[in-house]
C-alpha cells in the first residue's frame, strides 16, 4: 500500500494526516501550539516548538497507522503563511522567535512607507502603496512578511552584512521545515508562500529587486521559489524512519482552495480556522481589486500560475480560544454551539467587532481594536458567545460584498475548518450571505490540499482535475432568512464596525 504524509503547521496546532492512494484518511495526530504576546500587538512562537511538534505528530500518525515509513510515497506541507523565521545557514539556529502573521509591531513602519515614493530620490516617483500593490497584489500592512523581516534584520543580532554574505536564511514556516527536514540541503519555498511575503512579483513570478531595495533585504537570505508540485528535497530517514521525498507545498489558504477543488474561475471557499480567509479563483490572469482585497497566487503547477482574490479576517477561531482562556465563558470550543442553541441566534442587540489586532480586509486599520456593543442588563454570556460566532459571519459578508464590487460575485461558498462543524453557525452564515453554503464531507481541507499536491508529485494523481473527483459534499445549507431581518442584522453590525474604526 502507498501512502501520503500531509503535514499542516498552523497557527494554533500542528497536524499530520496519512492518506492512502484513494485519498482516505488512515491516521492522524495533532498537537497544540502556543503563542506569546510580549508587547501590545506582538505575536510570537518558538520555532523549535514548531519543529518538534511537526516531528511528533508525523511520527504519531505513522505509528497509529501501523505502517512502515518506506510505504510513504511523499510528504506534502501546508503552513501558516506570513509567519517569518530567520536562522543561521551553518548551524540552523534561529536568531529570534517566529514572528506570527497576526503580529502588528511594524504598524508605524507601514505608516511611514505609505508616505514614500519609489525611487525615493525622485519627487515624482511612484507612490509606495501603488508599487507594492502592482507588484505583489498586496497592500501596505504589518500582516505580510516584508516588514517582519526588515524588523528582524534591523533589531536582532543578525547584522545585515551576515545576511548579505549569505550566512543567514529567511523563510516562512514551510521553508524552515524543509530546511530542517533536509538537513539544510534545500532552502526553498513555493509560489503561494512567496506571494505572501510582499517581496515577490506575482506577474513575473520572481523576487522583486525594487522591493528588496525598499525593505533593504539582501537577496542572499531568500529561498528559491518552486512550483506547488516540485522537488523540495528528501526528508532524512532520521525524522520518520525512512527517506521520504517532499513533493508538494502550499500556504494554508491556497491548500484549502485545492482541498475544496476550487479549480475553476469563480469558485470560492472560506476557511474558518484561527482566522477566516475567503478566496475566489480568478483564473490565469491577475484580478486587481478596487476594494482593498488581495490578489494572490492560488497555485502554480508546471510553471503556470493561477490567481485568486482573497479577503483576510484576522480573528475567527482565535476569538473562541479567547472566550475560553481569557474570559472563562466556555470550557471547550464545542460549548459555543450550546450557547448558540440557547439563544436561538438572537443576541438581543449585542454585537462583537473582534478587531484584537486591527481588522483585516477591507479596512486594514492596524491601530483599531475590538469592542462589544449593545450590552444591557438583560445580556448574558450566551448572548456574548453567540455574538462572537456571528461576528465571523458578518465579516464574511463584508468580504463577499467587496468581491462582488470587484466583479467576482460568489454564488456558492464552500466552507471548511473547525468552526463549520456547527450546523447553526453554517445556517446563520448562509442566511446572512444569502447564498448557498456547501460543507464537504471532510472539513479538514487545508491538510487535504497538501496531500493532493504531494500525491500529484508522487504520480498517484495525474493532475488537479483527477484529484477534484475525490471532493464530496457533506451538507448544503440554503438561505431561509427574510430580507428585512437580514438587512437589519447587517445594519447593526455595520454600525458597530464604524464605532470600532473611529474611536
Amino acid at each position: 500500500m502507498t501512502y501520503i504524509l500531509a503535514l499542516d503547521q498552523g497557527t494554533s496546532s500542528s497536524r499530520a494526516l496519512l492518506y492512502d492512494a484513494a485519498g482516505t484518511v488512515v491516521a492522524s495526530a495533532q498537537q497544540s501550539i502556543n503563542s506569546s504576546y510580549p508587547h501590545d500587538g506582538w505575536v510570537e512562537q518558538d520555532p523549535e516548538m514548531i519543529w518538534t511538534s511537526i516531528l511528533q505528530v508525523g511520527r504519531q500518525a505513522i505509528a497509529s497507522a501501523n505502517i512502515q515509513a518506506t510505504d510513504i510515497a511523499a510528504i506534502g506541507i501546508t503552513n501558516q503563511r506570513e509567519t517569518s523565521v530567520l536562522w543561521e545557514r551553518q548551524t540552523s539556529h534561529c536568531l529570534y522567535n517566529a514572528i506570527v502573521w497576526q503580529d502588528r509591531r511594524s504598524a508605524a513602519f507601514c505608516e511611514q512607507l505609505a508616505e514614500l515614493r519609489y525611487p525615493a530620490d525622485q519627487a515624482d516617483g511612484q507612490p509606495m502603496g501603488e508599487l507594492i500593490e502592482q507588484t505583489t497584489g498586496l497592500i501596505i500592512d504589518p500582516y505580510f512578511s516584508s516588514t517582519k523581516l526588515a524588523w528582524l534584520l534591523d533589531r536582532v543580532d543578525a547584522d545585515r552584512a551576515r545576511a548579505q554574505n549569505g550566512e543567514l536564511c529567511f523563510g516562512t514556516i514551510d521553508s524552515f521545515l524543509v530546511w530542517r527536514l533536509t538537513h539544510g540541503t534545500k532552502h526553498v519555498t513555493d509560489a503561494t508562500n512567496a506571494s505572501r511575503t510582499q517581496l515577490f512579483d506575482i506577474g513575473q513570478q520572481c523576487w522583486s529587486q525594487p522591493l528588496l531595495d525598499v525593505f533593504n533585504v539582501p537577496a542572499a537570505v531568500l529561498p528559491q521559489v518552486l512550483d506547488c508540485v516540485d522537488d523540495f528535497g528528501i526528508a532524512d530517514a532520521e525524522w520518520f524512519g525512512a527517506v521520504i521525498p517532499i513533493r508538494g507545498i502550499a500556504g494554508d489558504q491556497q491548500a484549502a482552495l485545492i482541498g475544496q477543488a476550487c479549480f475553476e474561475p469563480g469558485m470560492s471557499k472560506s476557511t474558518y480556522g484561527t482566522g477566516c480567509f475567503v478566496m475566489t479563483h480568478t483564473g490565469e490572469q491577475i484580478s486587481r481589486s478596487s476594494q482593498q482585497l488581495l490578489s494572490t497566487v492560488a497555485y502554480r503547477i508546471n510553471g503556470q500560475p493561477s490567481y485568486a482574490l482573497e479577503g483576510s479576517i484576522f480573528v475567527a477561531g482565535v476569538a473562541i480560544q479567547w472566550l475560553r482562556d481569557q474570559l472563562g465563558l466556555i470550557e471547550q470550543a464545542a460549548d459555543t454551539a450550546d450557547a448558540f442553541a440557547r439563544t436561538g441566534g438572537d443576541t438581543r442587540g449585542v454585537y462583537v467587532v473582534p478587531a484584537f489586532t486591527g481588522p483585516g480586509a477591507p479596512y486594514w486599520q492596524p491601530q483599531a481594536r475590538g469592542l462589544i456593543t449593545g450590552l444591557t442588563l438583560d445580556s448574558n454570556k450566551d448572548h456574548i458567545i453567540t455574538a462572537f460566532l456571528q461576528s465571523v459571519a458578518f465579516q464574511t459578508r463584508t468580504l463577499l460584498q467587496a468581491m462582488a464590487a470587484d466583479g467576482a460575485p460568489v454564488s456558492t461558498l464552500r466552507v471548511d475548518g473547525g468552526m463549520v462543524v456547527n450546523d447553526a453557525f453554517c445556517q446563520f452564515l448562509c442566511d446572512l450571505l444569502d447564498v448557498p453554503v456547501e460543507r464537504p464531507a471532510d472539513v479538514e481541507t487545508t491538510v487535504r490540499g497538501a496531500g493532493v499536491l504531494a500525491a500529484i508529485g508522487a504520480g498517484l494523481f495525474a493532475d488537479l482535475q483527477e484529484a477534484a473527483e475525490l471532493w464530496q459534499l457533506g451538507q448544503r445549507f440554503d438561505p431561509a432568512m427574510a430580507d428585512d431581518q437580514r438587512q437589519g442584522l447587517a445594519d447593526g453590525y455595520d454600525q458597530a464596525v464604524a464605532q470600532a474604526l473611529h474611536r
